[in-house]
This record gives C-alpha cells, sequence and structure tokens, in this order.
C-alpha cells in the first residue's frame, strides 16, 4: 500500500511538472543538470589575504605556538621520504602525530625555561572539583549504602550457613540416638523372644551412666570448692570444736611476748583524759581483781 502511494505522490508530481511546463510557469535556470563535478580551485593568495586580515602580531608568549615539519622516526629513517607515511594507515599516522608532538614539547620547553615561565604544576596545586559538594554528597551517601548492603547480605550469608551447620549437627546427633535406640529395641526383642541371652545393652549404659559420674566426681576435684566455700572457710575455719578454743594454755600463759610495762603501769598514751583515769572499773573487772590478788 505505500509503495502504490508512492508511485501515485511520484506520477502527480510529474504531471504537475508538466503541466506548469506547458503553460510556460517554468522558467529556465532553476534546475541545473550537472555533467560533472565542480573543479575546486586552490586560491592560494585569497587564502594568504584572508591570514593576514586576522592575524595579530603578539608575543609567543601570548601564542604558544609551535610549527614543525615531518619528524624523522629514529628507527626506520622514514622523514627523508615525505610518501613514507601512509594516511590510510592508522597506525603511521597516529604515530607521526606522536613524534611531531614530542618534538613540539622539546622545542617549546628550553623557551619557556629561558623566559623564567614554569612548566610543572606546584605541590600545593588548588582546582576546583567539576561536581558540586551536593552531588559528591549523593555519591557518597550511595556508596555508603551499597557497602552497608553488601555487609548485611554477607552477615546473613554467614548467618545462613551456621543454622545449615547447627541442622546438620542436629539431625547427626538425632539420627545417631534413633540409631542406638532402634539398636536396643532389637536386642530387648531378642532377649524376650529367646534369641539371645546376653544383657550387653544392659551393661553399656551402665558403663556409659558410671563414666559420666566419674567424669563429674574427677571435675569437681579437679576444680576444688567454689568461691562461697573458700570464703565460708576462711570466716569459720573447717569445723571441729568451738567450745573453749580461747581458753590459755600453759605454752600461752609463759608466752610474755606481747607485755608492754608502760601499758600495764599505765604509763602509756591514754584516751579519754581525766575521765578514763577516775572511771570506775566494772563488776567483771572488779571480780577479776579480787582473784588475782587472792
Amino acid at each position: 500500500s505505500s509503495s502504490d502511494s508512492g508511485s501515485e505522490d511520484s506520477s502527480l508530481s510529474d504531471s504537475e511538472l508538466q503541466e506548469a511546463f506547458s503553460r510556460g510557469a517554468l522558467k529556465p535556470g532553476l534546475n541545473v543538470v550537472l555533467d560533472e563535478r565542480p573543479k575546486r580551485h586552490n586560491d592560494v593568495s585569497g587564502l594568504k589575504q584572508c591570514l593576514s586580515d586576522f592575524k595579530q602580531q603578539l608575543a609567543w608568549v601570548e601564542r604558544l605556538d609551535v610549527t614543525l615539519g615531518q619528524v624523522v622516526d629514529p628507527v626506520s629513517q622514514s622523514a627523508s621520504n615525505k610518501d613514507a607515511v601512509d594516511p590510510e594507515n592508522d597506525f603511521q599516522r597516529e604515530m607521526s602525530f606522536y613524534r611531531q608532538a614530542q618534538a613540539a614539547v622539546l622545542e617549546a620547553l628550553p623557551r619557556l625555561r629561558k623566559l623564567q615561565i614554569p612548566t610543572r604544576r606546584p605541590d600545593d596545586y588548588f582546582a576546583e572539583m567539576a561536581k558540586s559538594d551536593q552531588q559528591m554528597q549523593k555519591i557518597r551517601k550511595k556508596l555508603k549504602s551499597k557497602q552497608e548492603a553488601m555487609e548485611r547480605s554477607e552477615r546473613a550469608k554467614q548467618l545462613r550457613a551456621m543454622r545449615k551447620y547447627g541442622k546438620k549437627v542436629q539431625n547427626e546427633i538425632l539420627q545417631k540416638r534413633q540409631k542406638e535406640k532402634k539398636n536396643m529395641l532389637n536386642a530387648v526383642k531378642k532377649y524376650q523372644k529367646g534369641l539371645s541371652d546376653k544383657l550387653d545393652f544392659l551393661d553399656e549404659e551402665q558403663t556409659s551412666s558410671q563414666g559420666n559420674k566419674k567424669g563429674s566426681v574427677n571435675q569437681r576435684i579437679k576444680k576444688g570448692p567454689n568461691a562461697k566455700r573458700r570464703y565460708k572457710n576462711q570466716k569459720f575455719g573447717f569445723g571441729g570444736k568451738k567450745k573453749g578454743s580461747k581458753w590459755n594454755t600453759k605454752e600461752s600463759f609463759n608466752d610474755v611476748s606481747s607485755f608492754r610495762a608502760k601499758i600495764a603501769h599505765n604509763k602509756g598514751p591514754r584516751k579519754g583524759g581525766k575521765k578514763a583515769l577516775n572511771k570506775r572499773p566494772g563488776k567483771r573487772a572488779r571480780q577479776k581483781m579480787k582473784s588475782r590478788g587472792r
């Protein structure tokens, strides 16, 4: 359908052009038929005139232009032949540009140093960032959110692995218990039916329980008394006879190492002043004094 409409449009346009030509509406010069491509003219004098019109006489420091011809290749020495670089060969063309740029730098650097113009960026050079602080803040938040998401996924993976391992261990223990229970029931059934007269399964249970008890006792012996027991032992002793433990013996009576004459004859430091001297001794102290006097 589209081809039909296109053919109709073209036929209509041709018919309209023919009618216009028959009426004399078409004038010569509007449509020009070119037999050959137009020739290009290299107007060197005109180009130079244009260049001299907009060229400004400025110092080289303001222009910083370096003009070089074809640079010699140190390997192949291809600069002697002008047609050595094939413009259709991308590698050769780019290498020629690269060598020409290197030669221009080597020629411009001595001239800049002679004019005392720095060619290296200083260490404390400050350049404004191309992106604003708000954009960098957004990028920072995005990176932080990505890092947190990665950490959460890593923790979730670790938790899943731990759960799997725990389930695996639990299943192994359950299977082991079920197997032991099954073996014991089979042994009991055999014993009840008279197929076996051995009670090894009971001996194994007893030995296992005794082993557990011995292990707990050994642990207690190794550990010793706990902190509460040690504190009570230190405070109250280790039991035994308590009555009469503070009575004097012959050895303690004859031991006078703690005797102080100044204290015994009231010559040492006193407390309380005159009231302590005038204080009357108690009933028990008077009885002791009487017994000593006897």
